[in-house]
């Protein structure tokens, strides 16, 4: 089993350094930059099973660092819950496959209350409609699956997770984001505490 688990960790370890960089990621930042810094909207994020789990704690961690975000389940969307988006708001969904059907009718649903409102997209396959939809379109790099059956999302979940986290730290860069700000934003807990010492030393 040793041996297994050290497979595991290389083959999604190569998946992450597979993942194509190009400048999709600096017209991602610009665009949410642009709609939640200087128009004043929101970032939300969307996805269904899994991939709205991580799409979900990409939300949370925007909001954490100083850019607002919520996340938009694509179902509850059709149910009352699309009136959460406002003009000025930014997408970001995201479907391994760019075909998610719930996506797709959320994206519909979006543009006919706000056309204005921007897409970026994250997902494996840059032929699918979905990536054709987009304002920007961020390529996972389609890595298989280390799951056995190569059917349950394993793999394409740590690159998305991997993006997510890299848009994060991006714009934290572009908009200064510090210790004094973290702080403000995260009361509780061992992170409340070590975001206050650092910014009280950075004094």
């Amino acid at each position: 089993m040793i041996e297994d688990v050290k497979s595991l960790l290389v083959q999604e370890a190569e998946a992450i350094q597979n993942i194509p960089v190009n400048d999709s990621y600096e017209k991602a930042i610009m665009l949410i930059y642009k709609h939640v810094h200087d128009k004043k909207g929101k970032l939300i994020t969307s996805g269904m099973g899994k991939a709205g789990q991580i799409a979900n704690n990409i939300a949370t961690t925007f909001s954490s660092t100083g850019t607002p975000a919520v996340f938009l389940h694509p179902s509850e969307a059709q149910h009352g819950d699309l009136g959460v988006a406002q003009e000025n708001d930014v997408m970001l969904v995201i479907s391994n496959s760019g075909k998610t059907r719930e996506i797709l009718e959320l994206i519909e649903l979006t543009k006919a209350l706000y056309p204005q409102i921007p897409f970026i997209v994250i997902t494996s396959n840059e032929e699918s409609i979905l990536a054709q939809k987009s304002d920007v379109f961020i390529h996972t790099g389609n890595p298989k699956e280390v799951c056995t059956l190569g059917l349950t999302p394993t793999t394409s979940t740590t690159t998305m997770t991997v993006i997510g986290d890299i848009l994060v730290v991006l714009l934290m860069k572009k908009i200064n984001f510090d210790n004094q700000a973290y702080s403000l934003r995260h009361h509780g807990g061992y992170l409340g505490d070590k975001s206050r010492e650092q910014a009280k030393n950075v004094k």
